[in-house]
């Protein structure tokens, strides 16, 4: 890439250089311009947290973490080299730890990030209407984790990798940003380069034809409401993850044992809870669902009820109810009310709202 001046009868290449050469240090420079102007690099995005590592052994830290109007987190890595080094790798590890994380804890996250920055805002008024929410919807949030990486060049092992995974479903952006100086005034030269125009439209008909499957199954997903009657008590219009934790947590809160519940929808087994020694909070269960096993499985704290009135304490140990029922919810619920008929469990398609 190049840039000229054009004068009257010449055109005239401006020389280019160096971020280093230019005395541009990575993070006091470049990141501290780059966080400032956000849009330069990750259009319709909101930085909420800076140099940002809240996990446990580990020292590495991701140099701008976003959010964008979709609710996806953004992770955004900067080089001011030559070649790019291996930040897809890193950026690919950091993607995954902050893939867990919730609307309540991104909140803690940049409430901090604004009190450092001196930034009188509301961390959570400031993100709802970033959003254009009325309210935080965690079904909506962080469903992917987008990647943008930034540096002055990027090596052919890279942009190779980078465009494997991003026909893989991931969503990695590579910008190449070039310093230019002319007349002792410094320019920076901003190009997106993968998806580099040549398999651009191959990229977006690959996603296109994945949100097209995506679109079909929520089409053919039964999201049918239901009011929830059990013990005396009335919970309306639930969809069915929740109709069968109200059921669950009234079994439970009226004495009924979780082995029983088992014993009555015997098909969840051991999936139905994760159990932990103690009483722990909300916090404590993520962590610990987000490191079980060998550690990989990191998206598995979204297939549980973990916020804090949400979890059993029971006999010294705490658990936590799965939220994946399939197709079987309806049964569960009918075989559960047989079993356990002195709580008068009913539920029922719940009636559409007066138009």
């Amino acid at each position: 890439m190049a840039l000229y001046r054009i004068g009257q009868q010449s055109i005239t290449p401006i020389k280019r250089t160096t971020f280093a050469a230019q005395g541009l240090r990575e993070r006091q420079d470049l990141q501290a311009l780059l966080r400032a102007n956000i849009d330069v690099i990750a259009p319709e995005t909101l930085v909420v947290a800076e140099e940002f590592g809240e996990w446990e052994d580990s020292r590495r830290r991701i140099d701008l973490l976003g959010i964008d109007k979709s609710a996806n987190l953004v992770v955004i890595e900067l080089k001011r080299t030559e070649d790019g080094g291996h930040m897809e790798l890193q950026a690919i590890r950091y993607a995954a730890m902050v893939s867990t994380l919730t609307f309540d804890k991104l909140v803690g996250i940049y409430a901090k990030y604004l009190a450092d920055n001196r930034i009188e805002q509301d961390a959570t008024t400031s993100l709802l209407e970033f959003l254009d929410w009325s309210e935080p919807d965690e079904e909506q949030f962080g469903q992917e984790v987008k990647i943008v990486l930034a540096s002055a060049e990027f090596s052919k092992e890279l942009t190779t990798a980078v465009m494997w995974l991003n026909d893989f479903g991931l969503d990695i952006r590579c910008v190449r940003l070039q310093p230019y100086l002319s007349d002792e005034q410094l320019f920076l030269d901003v190009q997106t380069v993968i998806p580099i125009p040549e398999v651009a439209d191959y990229q977006v008909r690959i996603r296109d034809k994945k949100q097209r499957e995506r679109e079909a199954r929520q089409q053919s997903r039964d999201l049918t409401k239901y009011d929830v009657e059990i013990g005396g008590n009335t919970f309306p219009s639930q969809n069915k993850r929740r109709m069968m934790y109200q059921i669950i947590a009234g079994i439970l809160h009226a004495g009924g044992t979780p082995e029983q519940v088992i014993e009555a929808i015997p098909w969840k087994g051991n999936t139905l809870f994760e159990t932990f020694d103690g009483d722990l909070s909300g916090d404590d269960v993520r962590e610990l669902l987000a490191r079980d096993g060998t550690g990989k499985d990191v998206r598995r704290v979204k297939r549980f009820f973990c916020s804090d009135e949400e979890l059993f304490r029971i006999n010294g140990r705490t658990l936590v109810m799965s939220n994946q029922w399939g197709t079987r919810s309806v049964e569960a619920a009918e075989s559960l009310a047989r079993r356990f008929p002195s709580l008068s469990i009913r539920t029922r398609p719940a009636s559409e709202p007066d138009s």
